[in-house]
């Protein structure tokens, strides 16, 4: 995808339970706000809200595989979670190219994300580092994943699948 000023790239999710126990699984953040209904419900959020970290999750999926897209990686964020996002909601997050340099492979993103509703639950800007790579060719081959210029790899342990990486790497 071009990264020329203006360009612009968004991705939709139904956000669902679990998003919260997968994200809790990788970032070990058991909050109660997140599984406590009634803790919740007493709160100044009114009911179960998902973690941050979901909200903003998919601008991080648009910037590694949409804009800029492949080898791209976050220098900073500036972010303001302005409303909760509850299981059950459907987001919409969008970036949008501020600024591209010229001499750096560097990229000025607006960012947010939106709930279905119209209210936008993150704004803010990110600042990204655009290696310039490309995604590489990928088979597949009696279950083993071939890379060019690389020994297959096999995608599970069963004997037949080493054997094959075993030739594959002569």
């Amino acid at each position: 995808m071009s990264t020329h000023v203006g360009a612009v790239a968004r991705r939709t999710r139904k956000i669902t339970q679990r998003d919260i126990e997968l994200f809790t699984e990788i970032s070990g953040d058991r909050n109660p706000l997140h599984y406590d209904e009634e803790a919740a419900r007493r709160s100044r959020f009114g009911g179960l809200i998902v973690q941050g970290g979901v909200t903003s999750g998919l601008l991080n999926a648009i910037v590694a595989e949409q804009l800029p897209g492949p080898g791209s990686v976050f220098l900073q964020v500036d972010w303001k979670f302005t409303a909760p996002v509850r299981p059950g909601d459907e987001i919409t997050a969008e970036v949008e190219v501020l600024t591209a340099r010229e001499d750096k492979p560097i990229t000025q993103l607006r960012t947010t994300v939106t709930r279905q509703d119209g209210v936008v639950a993150l704004d803010g800007t990110a600042t990204v580092w655009c290696e310039p790579i490309r995604r590489p060719s990928v088979t597949y081959r009696g279950g083993v994943l071939v890379l060019p210029g690389a020994p297959g790899i096999p995608l599970c342990e069963h004997a037949s699948h080493r054997r094959t990486w075993t030739r594959g790497r002569r």
